[in-house]
């Protein structure tokens, strides 16, 4: 009796599991899937298949980022001779690098990732939809860093400026990478056509240039206002405040965040973006 009565849960629990097992075969349910990956690990693996996948072809592209901030600062060189407007054209040639390739680069290939069928394989993996963005985002922007320091070592030593505060370029990196990386995404992925996404990039990549370059003061009214709308200009202004002779961090500080808003928000949409394109 004992026997019988320790076999008779054992029954009941493979009835039901038979049960179960008619039913999901019969299509009135289904098997539980495994759980989905944790978004860190999942945005760990895209990084670093991102970034090997992307170091030969990026690399020669980042020197052509890096000469065209140069080049840029080179020609300015001849109008600004210093003070603000100077300022301006280091800190608005360091973030064009940035820009050149978070938001040019990626939004070409976010484009040619929907157009080829890349998001398709994406979609199919149990990871979350931000570790794809945001790992591809991160890959590209960390090809920046380089160009980025170069180019602010060498305008600082081209109009004459303190080099104490570069380090902020710690903060400004990442914060202006995720914020253009985030809109290079959504322009590629919200485009149609690939070459949709290739113009939406190089219009993003124009704006940052003369927006971000060129000094805001003598700049009209409504060009001020798409000045502030640019993610990429709260990092240009925390960098520039950092050439003054004397540095009021309340406001390079208040900058960083609000670039760091702009960049969480930037990188919600792309991931928003990314949910519709591979559904499609």
């Amino acid at each position: 009796m004992a026997a019988v009565a320790d076999a008779a849960p054992q029954d009941a629990q493979d009835a039901q599991g038979g049960q179960s097992g008619r039913q999901g075969e019969g299509g009135g349910s289904t098997a539980p899937l495994a759980p989905r990956a944790r978004l860190w690990p999942s945005l760990c693996a895209v990084y670093r298949a991102q970034l090997s996948r992307a170091r030969v072809a990026r690399i020669p592209l980042l020197f052509v980022a890096t000469f065209q901030s140069l080049g840029i600062m080179v020609l300015l060189r001849g109008v600004v001779d210093g003070g603000a407007e100077a300022r301006a054209v280091v800190a608005g040639s360091s973030v064009l690098v940035v820009a050149f390739v978070a938001l040019n680069l990626l939004a070409q290939y976010f484009g040619q990732l929907r157009a080829g069928g890349g998001l398709d394989h994406y979609a199919t993996l149990p990871v979350p939809a931000a570790s794809v963005v945001l790992g591809a985002a991160a890959a590209y922007a960390s090809f920046t860093a380089p160009g980025v320091v170069v180019t602010a070592v060498a305008g600082s030593v081209l109009f004459q400026l303190p080099m104490g505060g570069l380090w902020v370029l710690v903060a400004v990196i990442p914060l202006a990478g995720a914020a253009l990386a985030g809109l290079g995404a959504a322009l590629g992925l919200l485009a149609p056509r690939p070459e949709l996404a290739t113009l939406g990039g190089q219009l993003g990549m124009s704006a940052a240039l003369l927006l971000g370059v060129l000094p805001a003061g003598g700049m009209p009214l409504p060009i001020q206002w798409a000045r502030d709308l640019l993610p990429s200009t709260y990092g240009v202004e925390a960098f520039a405040h950092t050439f003054a002779a004397h540095t009021d961090w309340g406001v390079v500080v208040l900058d960083l965040g609000v670039c760091a808003a702009v960049g969480v928000l930037s990188l919600a949409v792309a991931t928003r973006a990314y949910r519709w394109a591979a559904t499609r």
